[in-house]
This record gives C-alpha cells, sequence and structure tokens, in this order.
C-alpha cells in the first residue's frame, strides 16, 4: 500500500504522533488535522485515499465531520474513539465510515484495519474496470455496458432519459451544466419542452438514486446542477 496518502484527524497530540510515526513506518503518506475544521480543509487539499478520524472532536463532531467527507469523495473513514457504544458504532457505520476502532488500541490493529480496508476499495476500483462500471458513490454504479444503474448490489429501474442525464452528469462530476444545456444534450434542439423538463427529471433520479446521508446531484442556485 506504499505511497497511499492517510489522513489522521485526531485531537490528542500524543496519539496523533503515534498513528503517524507507525503509518509513516509501514510506507504511507501520511498529514493531519487536530481537529474537524483543519480536517476537513486538509482533505479537500490532498484527497486522501483513506482518513482515521476521531470520533471525540474538540469543535465538529465526529459524525458530521465523517458526512462532509463522504459528501464530497467516497473514500474509507476508520472511526477512532474511546467510546465503546454500540449506537455509537452503528451510527457511524451508517453515515458511512468503513471501520471502528475503539481505545486504547494496539498499533497493528490499526495498520491491519488499515490495509484491509484500501485492499477493499481497491478491489472496487478493479471491478469498475473489469465491469466498464462508473462510480457515483459508495454502493451505487453506472453499469454502461447494460446501461442500467446499481445499487446496493440491486438495479434500479431508469427511464431511457433519466440514465442519459444520470451518465452525462456522473462521466462529468464537478461540471455545472444550465438546463439549457441539459435540454440541449439530452433532448437535442428540437425537444419544444419547457426547461421545467429538467427539473422534473432531476428529482426523479434523485427519489431512485439518494437516499438521507447521500445526496449526489447537487442544485447550483440560477444555473442548473452537477454531480459532486
Amino acid at each position: 500500500m506504499e505511497n497511499n496518502k492517510i489522513l489522521v484527524i485526531e485531537d490528542d497530540k500524543s496519539i496523533r504522533e503515534m498513528l503517524i510515526f507507525a503509518l509513516e513506518a509501514e510506507g504511507f503518506v501520511v498529514e493531519s488535522g487536530k481537529n474537524g475544521t483543519e480536517g476537513l480543509k486538509k482533505n479537500s487539499e490532498i484527497k486522501p485515499n483513506l482518513v482515521l478520524l476521531d470520533l471525540m472532536l474538540p469543535d465538529i463532531n465526529g459524525f458530521e465531520v465523517c458526512k462532509k467527507i463522504q459528501q464530497k469523495r467516497d473514500i474509507p473513514v476508520i472511526m477512532v474513539t474511546a467510546k465503546n457504544d454500540i449506537v455509537d458504532k452503528v451510527l457511524g457505520l451508517e453515515i458511512g465510515a468503513d471501520d471502528y476502532i475503539t481505545k486504547p488500541f494496539h498499533i497493528k490493529e490499526v495498520i491491519a484495519r488499515v490495509n484491509k480496508s484500501l485492499q477493499r476499495i481497491e478491489k472496487v476500483i478493479n471491478l469498475e474496470k473489469e465491469k466498464n462500471l462508473i462510480e457515483i458513490g459508495k454502493d451505487i454504479y453506472i453499469d454502461q455496458d447494460g446501461r442500467t444503474v446499481i445499487k446496493n448490489d440491486k438495479e434500479i429501474g431508469l427511464r431511457p432519459k433519466e440514465y442519459e442525464l444520470l451518465y452525462l452528469l456522473a462521466t462529468n462530476k464537478g461540471k455545472v451544466f444550465s438546463r439549457e444545456e441539459l435540454l440541449d444534450k439530452i433532448w437535442s434542439y428540437d425537444y419544444f419542452g419547457e426547461l421545467r423538463t429538467v427539473d422534473v427529471h432531476v428529482r426523479r433520479l434523485r427519489a431512485k438514486i439518494e437516499d438521507v446521508g447521500n445526496k449526489y446531484i447537487e442544485t447550483v442556485f440560477g444555473i442548473g446542477y452537477k454531480m459532486r
């Protein structure tokens, strides 16, 4: 796993430095943040392959930090906490955490869990290449060969225009499309429908592919839409 970038978000200096030292000794490139605000800033800057996230941060709740990270990119987040509450563990996993480690921990356990999470992501990436898949978010993909969308291993029924709209946004992540552009590209010049047609299709798509904590299509006020 050499050269994989790890972000450590931990307010306890001694634990933060121990994790950095151990991970760098394993060949990882490591950056860190001492609170949620700093961690989110680093996450945007370095685009890590995995995040080790302390749940009890001084400024922002660790659950909220996890949600914000997952909204930007689907990457493994391992929560590290002194709390051994099953409710917290379940909540963390539900909002997108990949794994959960309870303090006090052995550093070998952390390394093993980091490697396991990175291996899982590597397998997903290889599967995408083999099956000609486009990742939309966690556990949701476009199957280009079958012109279908798979969510949690189940096929989602999309109408032809819904699929074309989703495909266009997914293959241009971050690019803002105006409603006029979308109407032109998906329905072509000879379609005389109103711009509201785009809004209706986006609303239907959101209902089919999105759920609580997982929002993929973003409205750009006064312009149109983009895929996160």
